[in-house]
């Protein structure tokens, strides 16, 4: 496509079509950092404000299931830091906020109890819905994977799968499609659980208790 653009007589009026389009974008994107409230759950994408509504009950049993095995485990074993939902990912051109989100030991090293804007993830899952999917899939798979987020987790809790994409050579490439036996995480180092844990309570309070008795 870029080859295309180079040799187009059009080349001068794109760039300043282009030009003008982030001008505005910059200035919508400022806005938005003055406009967002603790209380509501918004993303910029592409220029736009998406303002997400309110998750169904499944959707954030799933969330805190994952939440409740990530968080102790990362924070027993000092490996960085695991923040949930509200957490406001600054990528070059648009702004997330994932279900879960893990940092490593060096970028967690610069957050501070004020930061607002927080960097771009090394692991981030999203729990799918269907207001989200196509964003889930499309936009934010294209920007993780192009700036360097190293694992990404995409959780159906309808059908209680997960899909692990690593990153390897600047692509995304599937590491595992399932909904029963064990996932380990290639970020997280030693962070493996049988998938059921985040769709089962009873599953979910053994493979905490055993995260907790290993520390």
């Amino acid at each position: 496509m870029l080859k295309e653009i180079e040799k187009s007589p059009q080349l001068p009026a794109i760039v300043d079509q282009l030009r003008n389009r982030l001008k505005a974008e910059t200035e919508l994107r400022h806005q938005f950092y003055q406009d967002m409230t603790p209380e509501e759950k918004v993303e910029f994408i592409e220029g736009e404000v998406i303002l997400h509504s309110r998750a169904r009950n499944r959707h954030l049993e799933v969330t805190m299931n994952m939440a409740s095995l990530l968080k102790p485990f990362v924070e027993v074993n000092e490996l960085g830091e695991v923040r949930v939902e509200k957490c406001l990912v600054v990528f070059p051109r648009n702004d997330y906020e994932p279900d879960i989100v893990f940092f490593c030991p060096e970028k967690a090293m610069d957050l501070t109890p004020e930061t607002m804007k927080f960097p771009i993830p090394d692991f981030v899952v999203e729990v799918l819905s269907e207001s989200t999917e196509s964003r889930d899939r499309g936009v934010k798979f294209e920007d993780f994977e192009s700036h360097g987020v190293s694992e990404y987790w995409i959780v159906d809790s309808e059908e209680e799968t997960i899909e692990q994409y690593v990153l390897k050579s600047g692509k995304f490439e599937l590491a595992l499609k399932s909904g029963t036996g064990l996932i380990e995480s290639h970020v997280i180092a030693g962070f493996n659980v049988a998938i059921e844990a985040f769709f089962d309570r009873k599953a979910n309070l053994s493979a905490l208790k055993g995260i907790l008795s290993a520390s």
